[in-house]
């Protein structure tokens, strides 16, 4: 009950609309492997991480969007194997949408 309403508050308190994609990324605590997961959400601000790796709120990542340099975020919640993100810096608009193309063009290759 209490990790619904958090989710509610962080709904409410969000920067900018996001937007439903699919895609595998890289990411990586500080100092160790990249490894593969997957973004089911994205905006300019943040996104939703599908990781069995181990997260916890306030500590950063280091995420690798297709084709693009790694960029830190911070861990904003955690459930089972989800986590909100938010960028350090937010996304450029153009990277966003290239990031929306890709996802779309892989649920119609499959």
């Amino acid at each position: 009950m209490v990790a619904e309403r958090q989710i509610d508050i962080d709904r409410k308190a969000r920067a900018a609309e996001r937007r439903h994609v699919q895609i595998a990324v890289k990411v990586r605590r500080p100092g160790e492997t990249w490894f593969v997961s997957r973004i089911t959400d994205v905006s300019v601000t943040g996104f939703r991480l599908q990781s069995f790796m181990k997260l916890t709120v306030g500590s950063d990542i280091w995420v690798m969007l297709p084709g693009f340099e790694g960029r830190r975020a911070r861990i904003t919640w955690t459930r089972a194997h989800e986590s909100g993100c938010a960028f350090e810096r937010p996304l450029h608009p153009a990277i966003l949408d290239h990031v929306i193309r890709l996802s779309l063009a892989a649920s119609t290759a499959g």
